[in-house]
């Protein structure tokens, strides 16, 4: 229960006490305390669920008296919370919820990242308490103008994990962001390259290089996947056991792959398996010594030898790559205009498109969404379906001359 007391006077005068001039009345004698004209009149005194006890000043009774009766609801009810937990910063509970939160590696640092250029310039310095659902609502608006729905989905996550750690905790009485929800990701149409152009940018790519690229189109491997093998036995099967994580800021080293689904053994045909084998005699693969954090928790150094390097026989990084791609596309078009052929190889392309190749490929040739998904190492099928569902749609619909098959014989 929480009770209202006034401040600038006694509750029980001694016989003494000189009668407030300025606040008795024909009706009422009040004695002034020591604190009589000093800060807020009116004080709500009640023990919290804990039982602390707590002190709230107003400068109206009415205000103290609306207070006190809230409060009052709040403890009988089991939801009271104490309004000093909710003038903590956001940044505060952000870094303890960043502390405790499990992540894998490469999430934590796109969670850094979301934090510290997404989330932290509009609420980092804002009382945790104070932030309103209008407040998501103007966020989400704003960081909507600037970044694709796609991208915003990593700080909308944290964001409100973050809040409703809050509430779970009893720093706030409740999420603020019910129902709020980020804008929809859009899947834009993959137009998957034209074969004669994947086979321009395989016989233009760098001698270094063109075993890597063929491999790409061939398997659908990640960039990460790719530039983290080792070497070994050129089999019919690579195994995706780890990746090269390029990070903005610091050196790259091998980290677990992007999710437990991308663990896999994909299948690959003797032309690539040949391709590798040219690349190891011409480019013997080069010993690196490089931090392994492929097991987070004890990450350790070591000499790893990597099938495919660089130039100066280090790591491939993400930076060095981009300039021998666009090279290698540039070289890809001249010798497709050269030979007459009326395809060519986008500007834009990214050693990323030869996994969408690879993905077109089997999905004409009849794989299914579950196919799919192990092959690419996709979390969940819907990921796939998300991105590839209009390649599927554009194949004959052969659904006629199935049931024409199963019941043409009928009587």
């Amino acid at each position: 229960m929480a009770d209202v007391y006034d401040r600038w006077h006694l509750s029980r005068p001694p016989a003494d006490a000189e009668p407030c001039e300025a606040h008795s009345s024909k009706t009422q004698t009040v004695y002034p305390t020591t604190a009589h004209g000093v800060g807020k009149r009116w004080q709500v005194r009640y023990r919290d669920l804990s039982g602390k006890q707590c002190k709230e000043n107003f400068e109206k009774k009415t205000a103290a008296d609306s207070r006190a009766a809230k409060v009052t609801t709040e403890l009988d009810g089991g939801t009271f919370v104490n309004r000093e937990l909710g003038r903590q910063k956001f940044r505060a509970i952000a870094e303890r919820w960043q502390e405790t939160a499990v992540h894998r590696e490469r999430t934590e640092t796109n969670v850094e990242r979301a934090l510290r250029l997404h989330i932290y310039p509009t609420f980092g310095n804002r009382e945790i308490g104070r932030i309103q659902r209008a407040d998501g609502m103007k966020w989400i608006k704003e960081r909507s103008a600037v970044i694709a729905p796609s991208t915003f989905a990593t700080p909308w996550n944290v964001c409100t994990s973050i809040l409703k750690m809050a509430h779970q905790e009893g720093i706030i009485p409740k999420y603020p962001w019910e129902g709020l929800k980020p804008p929809e990701v859009f899947y834009p149409e993959i137009h998957p390259l034209h074969p004669e152009a994947v086979k321009a940018l395989i016989v233009t790519a760098s001698p270094r290089y063109r075993a890597l690229v063929r491999q790409a189109a061939s398997t659908g491997l990640r960039q990460g996947e790719l530039f983290g093998l080792e070497d070994g036995e050129p089999a019919e099967t690579v195994m995706v056991k780890q990746q090269l994580i390029g990070p903005d800021k610091g050196v790259p080293y091998l980290g677990e792959p992007k999710t437990r689904q991308s663990y896999r053994s994909v299948p690959q045909g003797r032309s690539v398996v040949d391709e590798i084998a040219r690349h190891r005699e011409k480019f013997p693969p080069q010993v690196v010594y490089i931090e392994d954090r492929t097991n987070p928790r004890k990450p350790v150094w070591r000499h790893a030898r990597l099938l495919y390097t660089s130039e100066t026989g280090g790591a491939i990084r993400r930076g060095s790559w981009a300039k021998v791609w666009a090279r290698n596309v540039k070289r890809a078009n001249a010798h497709l205009k050269k030979s007459g052929a009326k395809v060519s190889v986008p500007e834009d392309t990214t050693l990323h498109d030869l996994r969408h190749f690879y993905a077109s490929v089997l999905i004409k040739n009849g794989a299914t969404p579950k196919q799919v998904q192990m092959r690419l190492g996709h979390a969940k099928p819907s990921i796939t379906l998300n991105v590839y569902t209009h390649l599927w749609e554009a194949e004959d619909d052969r659904t006629a001359d199935m049931m024409e098959a199963a019941l043409n014989d009928v009587p």
